[in-house]
């Protein structure tokens, strides 16, 4: 069913009220006059721009203040972490002091060069105790100096890394292990070093009691040097980093969310942080007793805030650093407190060094809610003065609103007294989303006038800018068979509305509905006159857009039967000399009959597009259905775009020649290039057909005799709709499409 019918006769069922005055009373006069001095003096600015002026201040003010708190917290966080390190290198110092104090005690030198001296005498030999005896004398004296000290064990490797006592027997005698390679190398280089920590090779005991390989160590390492100072082997003391090296870290809390760790070159923290139990809720740490991030968690960047129930979609190991990390990894020192993300993706602020001796980083961060809570009540106190504006504000602008609706309601009362200037309105015809149409007539003239009106509650200045366009658009324009504008005007109480040529006909689309198919000779006859129309405004540079069955009116004018009226160029666009568009590059038309082009690129539409919906209107007027049925909107869209059109003769009851259907097909080509160039090309096609002008005026007065006004139902209100497709909502446009591409049985075609 034709939305346009249904809608005025919807119309038509409601009563209207009499015709009466009393919009136009004294006191409503009064209080217009009292509103326009009040407009005029622009009082409901005042608060406004007092709220835009402390707005600006407070702007200003804030940024101050922000710029203050930045500076101290920056401030704050890069002493923090340079106390921080400068602990570390102070830990680290003591470390190496202490083991290379061991490794250099003369009783423990001596055991250590019996067990791994190799320029010895023979009679040395013959004395040396075994290697049994060796390592029970090593062990007990460095036991008391190891328990004083917080050491858990140690390694002694000669210069092949082999080791050849340890703490732990299992690793007697093995040699090159990966995980020592580091720190061992250094000190067999005469270096004496700490290791960063990593998973142990032995068994230990974690920190939930179990004892278990890879808990995290570190070892402190010194060279053994023989009785020439050169190295001989090296000594490795064990260290138990949750002790002394994790706590240093964990003094550079800082408030709820601040924290300090340690990380290594591969990004991996090596340090414990203080949301431990967080990030086993969050899935960075397994959910089992004694779980630490401790060489367990990657400093990486999830991409958004976990905490809030952002989840990543990649592995751990693909995400990238976090911007801390890479910076600190890249060797540079920094502090960022405009804001970036952690490793649970909340954003933080921070301070950062590398210990490029260590190889190590170290960094201080704090949630950035938390570092900035001092700005919260400042927005407080601003938000309680802005709220008092903006009430006043608000107060006043309500007072605006009811003087505009006075103004609203004295254009309705213009229009009530059915006068708008030399004009006189008869009967409403049509309303649409922006405006409504009356069938009127001028004062002195006498002549029949559809008269359209700017609906009184949509007086802005984007609606009347629209309304100018359409009227502009088609004043452009003087073809026979494009509606003509007679006026546009304005009224004192601010109604706009201008006058065109009065219809009393029927629309395609309704003279389908009602009539079913048409013959092919009158097909011929209304498209050859809608090409006209449309060759006319292409060459003006215009592309209607919405070309469609109930845009296209066929009349009786000056005893002409037949005589059809292009309508509706509120769509309508201009095509300046590079092909772009000057109005919103915006999908718009009729679903049932848009080209390909106007649903995948709106920005390039031209005269093709007009020349399509010409096919598809001829299609229809044949066939009496659309050229493509659909289920939605996405399905008929999608048709149009790669389904080849069924031939009008290859459907049920229908009945054409080979030349108009060829000429139909072409026009529904995908691409415009396979399409006729122009609507005059269109219509000499078309007038070459056998059928072209069987169609006679007989013909035409025969018709018109058996269909007279009466039978054709509401034609008059038809003629001149407001075209309800142009300004309705997808929606709509959805729910007519869809009613239309499931027609009725078709009728047969009709003289």
């Amino acid at each position: 069913m034709n939305p346009l019918k249904r809608l005025l006769q919807s119309s038509a069922e409601q009563q209207h009220p009499q015709i009466h005055m009393t919009w136009a009373s004294h006191s409503l006069s009064q209080s217009i006059t009292r509103a326009g001095v009040f407009l005029r003096k622009q009082i409901w600015l005042w608060p406004i721009a007092a709220v835009v002026i402390l707005s600006v201040l407070g702007f200003f003010v804030r940024m101050s203040i922000e710029s203050t708190i930045k500076d101290n917290v920056q401030s704050g966080l890069t002493a923090i972490v340079q106390m921080e390190t400068e602990m570390l290198r102070k830990w680290f110092e003591v470390q190496e002091s202490t083991t290379e104090a061991l490794a250099n005690d003369a009783h423990v030198r001596d055991l250590i060069y019996a067990m791994i001296g190799t320029d010895r005498s023979k009679e040395e030999e013959e004395n040396l105790l075994s290697e049994a005896e060796l390592r029970r004398q090593i062990d007990k004296e460095l036991g008391p100096a190891l328990e004083a000290h917080g050491f858990i064990g140690y390694l002694l490797v000669n210069k092949s890394k082999q080791v050849v006592s340890s703490s732990y027997r299992s690793l007697d005698g093995q040699q090159d292990i990966p995980e020592y390679d580091g720190f061992l190398t250094r000190a067999l280089g005469g270096e004496t070093n700490v290791s960063n920590p990593f998973p142990s090779v032995v068994m230990l005991k974690s920190s939930d009691g179990k004892i278990r390989s890879g808990v995290p160590t570190m070892y402190a390492c010194a060279p053994v040097r023989d009785e020439s100072f050169q190295v001989i082997g090296a000594l490795a003391v064990q260290i138990q980093p949750e002790r002394e090296f994790t706590d240093i870290l964990q003094l550079g809390r800082v408030g709820a969310s601040g924290e300090t760790y340690a990380f290594d070159s591969a990004g991996m923290m090596v340090s414990n942080s203080r949301f431990d139990e967080d990030l086993i809720l969050l899935g960075l740490l397994a959910d089992q007793p004694g779980s630490r991030s401790m060489l367990q968690l990657p400093v990486r960047d999830p991409g958004a805030d976990m905490t809030a129930g952002f989840r990543p979609g990649v592995r751990r190991s693909e995400l990238p650093l976090t911007k801390m990390a890479a910076s600190a990894i890249n060797g540079a020192e920094g502090v960022d407190v405009e804001g970036y993300r952690d490793y649970r993706g909340v954003m933080v602020i921070g301070a950062w060094i590398w210990m490029a001796d260590h190889n190590l980083g170290v960094t201080t961060e704090v949630d950035v809610a938390q570092a900035f809570r001092p700005l919260v009540i400042l927005q407080r106190a601003f938000l309680t003065v802005f709220t008092l504006l903006v009430v006043s504000a608000i107060a006043i602008f309500v007072f605006t609103i009811i003087v505009a609706r006075l103004q609203v309601q004295a254009r309705e009362a213009a229009i009530e007294a059915q006068q708008l200037g030399q004009y006189t309105l008869d009967q409403k015809l049509g309303e649409g989303a922006m405006g409504v149409v009356f069938k009127g007539h001028h004062s002195m003239l006498r002549r029949p006038t559809a008269i359209k009106l700017l609906s009184a509650d949509k007086v802005n200045d984007a609606s009347i800018a629209r309304f100018e366009h359409e009227v502009q658009i088609t004043c452009q324009l003087t073809h026979s068979n494009t509606i003509a504008i007679y006026d546009y005007g304005r009224t004192p109480e601010g109604v706009f509305y201008y006058a065109m040529e009065y219809l009393d006909g029927v629309d395609l689309q309704e003279l389908v509905d009602k009539y079913g198919a048409q013959t092919e000779a009158r097909v011929i006859h209304i498209l050859v006159q809608m090409c006209g129309s449309l060759f006319e405004a292409h060459s003006n540079g215009l592309v209607h857009r919405d070309i469609k069955p109930a845009n296209v009116m066929l009349n009786r004018r000056g005893c002409e039967p037949d005589v059809i009226k292009v309508l509706d160029f509120g769509l309508v666009k201009a095509v300046d000399q590079t092909g772009k568009g000057s109005n919103e590059n915006t999908m718009a038309g009729t679903p049932l009959y848009m080209s390909p082009e106007s649903i995948q690129a709106p920005m390039t539409v031209d005269a093709s597009t007009d020349i399509y919906a010409v096919g598809a209107v001829g299609y229809f007027l044949l066939t009496g259905r659309p050229v493509f049925e659909a289920k939605g909107m996405s399905e008929l869209c999608q048709k149009h775009l790669e389904e080849a059109p069924v031939p009008p003769s290859a459907r049920k009851g229908v009945k054409v020649s080979g030349q108009l259907e060829d000429v139909i097909m072409s026009c529904l080509e995908k691409s415009r290039a396979k399409r006729p160039q122009t609507a005059r090309d269109v219509s000499l096609l078309i007038s070459k057909c056998a059928a072209a002008g069987t169609w006679t005026v007989e013909d035409g007065d025969r018709w018109w005799g058996r269909h007279d006004r009466a039978s054709t139902g509401s034609s008059d209100e038809a003629s001149q709709s407001d075209a309800p497709v142009m300004e309705q909502t997808m929606e709509q446009a959805m729910e007519q499409t869809m009613e239309q591409t499931n027609p009725k049985a078709v009728k047969p075609p009709r003289e």
